[in-house]
């Protein structure tokens, strides 16, 4: 007798251990996988977004340097030795960040100008080949007489001294003939992509260590439980194990939910952030699929415009002042940029803690700040803007405020702009309030704790 509740014992035991054991499996295995092609989707989108941004870059980069030299192109006539040694002059003392150059060739390959590497320059590099075989001033001079254009290749970064990628953009000098272009080198693309990767790897295989944990708990759980009943127990230890798989599937449920929105707030939103600003930029500027050097037949006046655009649009996608010199020059840049593009009369008054607050603040504070400037421009037809920062009780409060037409919140705050920064002060658990009224202008204010 002992025998038979011995094994009717053990075969409860299996019973419920077993499907419990094959679903977790199952369901493991399949949310790993789409977890893995999923995030690897999005790594590959996040690859392609960051050499868009390379790209227009490097456009920019051309466009200031064709407007540095336009007046001498202009009214250069051909064969004129003064205006190719200004030209030269200017565009080898043209240097930005710390790779970052401008060189020339004329059509027959010659080397012009290299401020990197001067020893290139009288030398006919036609035909220098980088290590993939590709020719690379011959193919950049064709590139340059077909309209201008994007290439990449292997070429030596100055502060490594090692063959790194490059990419480049090439357009043609008018009058000249020349080739004129820049690059940049994107190893730090591929770095980022490598860290990406091996977060989400990481978070994967936690996922699948978590899970394994849980399920042998789950297992010595039932096991210590179905040894411990009694036979004549065995419908209460029946409902007892049935509660428990079900709390165990509920908790992973729970788990991939968790990671399902990790993957997407996490790597997701980042591209979509990344994709607002590309098309923010695009639009701003026009939807120009034109190279430099059509941009320059338009006249200086053209040109002007697309350097202003320019310089906004880089400061909207990620200030160089905020890494560098931090969020309170970041802050007095734009302001006197849209107040000197905007002609509106600007009262800033900066009171920032004397240490440095983190990242993810200060860069909500800027983009707080720049959305509410871009909708007073786009919508408020103000003539007094106040942007105010200032920090009390372990809190930092930012404040712009306008005397414009105002709105009516309930009808309008479901703006991309106004919703941006709700969602960005939400998201770090600040507090957003928004005050507005027709006729009487609008003040928007967002604080977040610093302790």
């Amino acid at each position: 007798m002992k025998h038979v509740s011995a094994s009717l014992k053990a075969k409860i035991l299996l019973l419920s251990i077993l499907p419990l054991i094959v679903v977790t499996i199952a369901i493991t295995m399949i949310s790993l996988n789409q977890a893995r092609i999923l995030s690897e989707q999005e790594i590959n989108t996040f690859e392609e977004n960051l050499l868009r941004s390379k790209h227009q870059e490097l456009r920019h980069y051309v466009a200031l340097a064709m407007n540095s030299i336009e007046h001498l192109v202009k009214d250069a006539k051909p064969g004129d030795l003064y205006a190719e040694y200004e030209v030269k002059r200017i565009l080898q003392s043209l240097t930005y960040g710390e790779d970052g150059y401008f060189f020339v060739y004329d059509r027959e390959g010659t080397n012009l100008v290299h401020p990197i590497q001067p020893q290139l320059v009288g030398q006919n590099l036609m035909g220098l080949q980088d290590a993939n075989g590709k020719y690379v001033v011959r193919d950049l001079i064709d590139l340059a007489e077909k309209g201008g254009g994007f290439y990449r290749y292997l070429w030596q970064k100055p502060s490594k001294d090692e063959l790194e990628e490059k990419l480049s953009f090439v357009v043609q000098v008018p009058k000249f003939n020349w080739m004129m272009g820049t690059g940049l080198y994107i190893d730090d693309i591929a770095k980022e992509v490598a860290a990406t990767r091996l977060k989400v790897t990481r978070n994967i295989r936690n996922t699948f260590f978590t899970v394994v944990v849980i399920l042998s708990g789950t297992i010595i759980i039932i096991a210590l439980v179905g040894v411990a009943i009694n036979m004549h127990a065995s419908q209460l230890a029946d409902v007892r194990l049935r509660e428990l798989a079900h709390r165990y599937v509920q908790f992973q449920v729970s788990q991939r939910r968790n990671f399902a929105r990790e993957l997407h707030d996490g790597i997701n939103q980042l591209m979509v952030s990344v994709k607002f600003r590309l098309e923010l930029a695009r639009d701003k500027l026009g939807k120009d699929d034109d190279s430099a050097v059509n941009d320059i037949s338009k006249g200086c006046d053209v040109l002007n415009m697309a350097i202003q655009e320019v310089r906004r649009i880089s400061h909207d996608l990620r200030p160089i002042q905020l890494d560098d010199l931090g969020l309170e020059s970041a802050l007095y840049s734009m302001t006197s940029d849209f107040a000197e593009r905007t002609e509106i009369d600007m009262n800033v008054r900066l009171e920032l803690p004397e240490r440095r607050l983190p990242d993810d603040i200060e860069i909500s504070l800027y983009r707080i700040v720049q959305e509410a400037l871009t909708n007073i421009e786009k919508h408020a037809q103000a003539e007094h803007v106040g942007v105010r920062i200032w920090s009390r009780e372990g809190h930092i409060w930012v404040e712009v405020s306008d005397d414009g037409v105002g709105f009516v919140p309930d009808k309008t705050e479901s703006g991309i702009g106004l919703l941006n920064m709700r969602e960005r002060t939400e998201l770090l658990s600040g507090r957003f309030s928004l005050k507005s009224r027709a006729g009487f202008g609008t003040k928007i204010r967002a604080g977040f704790a610093i302790i």
